[in-house]
Parts: C-alpha cells; structure tokens; sequence
C-alpha cells in the first residue's frame, strides 16, 4: 500500500470519495483503502491527515510521441465519463491554486501552495499581472455547469502500458469545474513532468482540445471553447509567476510571453 499524509483541508474529503467512486467504476485509478484520518503524533505533524490506497505498480511515463495530445485527450475524456456528478461527492473547493482563478483576493494571484510568498507582494513582470487579471475576468463571465475532473492531469501523475491507459494519480487534485475548463487545463500542460517536462504548445493545445470533443462524440461551443483556452491559460500564468518569483531569470515566463496573445485572443479575455 502507499500511505500519504498531508495538511488538513475540508476538499480531501470529496477528493476521497471521487477516487473511491471511480475506483469502484473500473477506472484506471488506486483503489482507496481509508478516508482521510488525523494523523496522532508529535507536534511537529499536528494538522496533519494520513490516507492509504493500494499500490499499482508497474506502468510508464508516456515517452515523447507524436499523438501524445489525443491519447492523453482520450484518458481525460474517459475518465470524465466516468466521474461522479458534483451532488454525489462532498464539496471539492476550494480549488487548488493552479485551479483557483475565483479566488476571493481582489489582487490577481491566490496564495500558492507551494512556495510560502504573497505573490502579489512581488509585483511583475507587468504582462503577466494583466494576464491573470485578463483570464480573471472571462472566467468571471463563464456560465457552465460544473462536473469532476481532474486538475493536474500533468505526465508525471499518469502511467501508461504503450497506449494503454494503466493508472492515474493525485486525486487530491479533484475538481468541480466547468468540463470545458478541465480540458482546457490539462491540454495547456499534459507534458508536464514527462520526459520532456514542459507545457504544451499552442498547437498540442488545440489538438488536446479537438482530441477530447471527439472522444466525448460532441463538439464545443464558442462559449465553451474560450473557457478552455481561458482556463489553460491560468494555469500557465500560474506557474510562470511562480516561477519568476523564485528565479528572475527562469524560462517559463518567456516561454509563456511568446504564446499569450494567442492564447488570450482564442479565449477572448
């Protein structure tokens, strides 16, 4: 078995019920063997939660392959389909901060969860503050229903056999989010973590997308399809304000630069 312990948070609980749910659908994921327990030990883990699931071994990182886009595209749609709706399971907010983009500071950037800054306190690059800004707003403007996803569906929380979907990790990043806006997530970073460990492209982006409304036999709405490309977006910004917060001369800021106009336009924010 694998046991976890963490900091508390009310979330856990409906993560820990979507996990057990698709477990017991057939989907790919470790079987969950307790709910979240406090954990009862020295001081310096007081908070803390511990769970147990079964171990899965076996599987692989997806290797760099032309269709990554549409199998990683077909594993989020699969298990879409199968997730429970958002009235079976407790709530799941809030959101992660990578997910967070209806955090209630009116100042642009939810307090990560990682790194232990105020990110607004550190102000700059200056497009990027108006990204998160932007996205802010045409996020604030979206009304879709909310299903379960996933919220880091990255390379490194996925194993595969060749194509074959073998296992997905990390449900405690279980969301309740538009189903236009799980997509548009995982298609802005599914490499992430991998072999190659970077976000995708605006074209793997695009392909992601198209990948997914296949896999679900429907098309997307214009509504819905900036939803996605605004949701992506967030998480990239995300994880570029971290990035430059923690090193001025990291890659991930300009790497997002060359592709945010674009991204911004196709999500009309």
């Amino acid at each position: 078995m694998v046991v976890k312990a963490r900091p508390f948070e009310a979330r856990l609980a409906g993560c820990a019920e979507v996990q057990r749910r698709l477990h017991r659908s057939g989907f790919p994921c470790p079987e969950l063997l307790t709910d979240p327990e406090p954990l009862h030990c020295p001081s310096e883990l007081t908070g803390q939660v511990v769970t147990a699931e079964a171990l899965v071994p076996g599987g692989t990182v997806l290797p760099p392959r032309p269709e990554a886009p549409e199998l990683f595209a077909t594993a989020l749609a699969r298990m879409t389909a199968a997730a429970p709706s958002t009235a079976d399971v407790p709530p799941l907010v809030p959101a992660p901060p990578w997910n967070r983009w209806d955090h209630d500071d009116p100042r642009p950037w939810p307090w990560p969860d990682d790194m232990d800054v105020d990110l607004n306190a550190r102000p700059g690059p200056g497009w990027l503050d108006e990204t998160a800004r932007r996205v802010r707003t045409r996020m604030r403007r979206a009304a879709l229903p909310e299903v379960v996803g996933h919220g880091d569906f990255e390379s490194q929380n996925i194993r595969w056999n060749g194509d074959r979907l073998h296992v997905v990790y990390d449900w405690d990043s279980a969301v309740a989010r538009p189903e236009a806006a799980v997509a548009g997530l995982a298609a802005a970073v599914f490499p992430a973590g991998g072999p190659e460990d970077r976000p995708a492209s605006v074209a793997e982006t695009e392909r992601f997308l198209s990948a997914y409304a296949r896999a679900r036999g429907r098309r997307w709405t214009r509504e819905e399809s900036e939803v996605a490309w605004a949701a992506g977006l967030w998480v990239r910004a995300f994880n570029a304000k971290k990035a430059s917060v923690a090193d001025p001369h990291a890659s991930a800021p300009a790497r997002l630069a060359a592709e945010a106009p674009e991204r911004l336009r196709r999500a009309d924010a």
